[in-house]
C-alpha cells in the first residue's frame, strides 16, 4: 500500500529556494514512477515534474525547467523537488502522486496522491 507525504512548504520571498520532500511510508516506493504537481485557486492540477523509478530520465514542464529540479532517493522512499528563484506563479498546493504506468502530464494518469503541502511566495 502506497502512503505519500509531503513536506517542506513555507511563506517564501521571490528569489527564494526552498526543497519539498515526498515521502511513502508504505515502502513500495521504489516500484513506481512519481510526479509531483501543483493547483492554484481556481485552476486544475497541473503537471510540474516527474522522475522515473530508477531516478533517470527527470522531467519538467517548461515553466519550470532552469529553476526546478526533481529527484529521488529510494533508500529514504523520498523524492525531492528543489525550487530555485521562486516567483508568484508558484504559490499552489504542491502535491506528489505515482503513476500507474508511464509518466505523463495528465492526473489521470496518477493512482496514489499525497495530501499536499502549501507553498505561497509572497513579496
Amino acid at each position: 500500500q502506497v502512503q505519500l507525504e509531503e513536506s517542506g512548504g513555507g511563506l517564501m520571498q521571490p528569489g527564494d529556494s526552498l526543497t519539498l520532500s515526498c515521502v511513502d511510508s508504505g515502502r513500495t516506493f521504489s516500484n513506481y514512477n512519481i510526479a509531483w504537481f501543483r493547483q492554484s485557486p481556481g485552476r486544475g492540477r497541473e503537471f510540474v515534474a516527474a522522475v522515473s523509478w530508477t531516478g533517470a530520465s527527470p522531467w519538467l514542464t517548461d515553466s519550470v525547467k532552469g529553476r526546478f529540479t526533481i529527484s529521488r532517493d529510494n533508500t529514504k522512499n523520498t523524492v525531492y523537488l528543489r525550487m530555485n528563484n521562486l516567483n508568484l506563479l508558484d504559490t499552489a498546493v504542491y502535491y506528489c502522486a505515482t503513476a500507474r504506468n508511464a509518466m505523463m502530464e495528465s492526473p489521470d494518469g496518477y493512482e496514489y496522491w499525497g495530501q499536499g503541502t502549501q507553498v505561497t511566495v509572497s513579496s
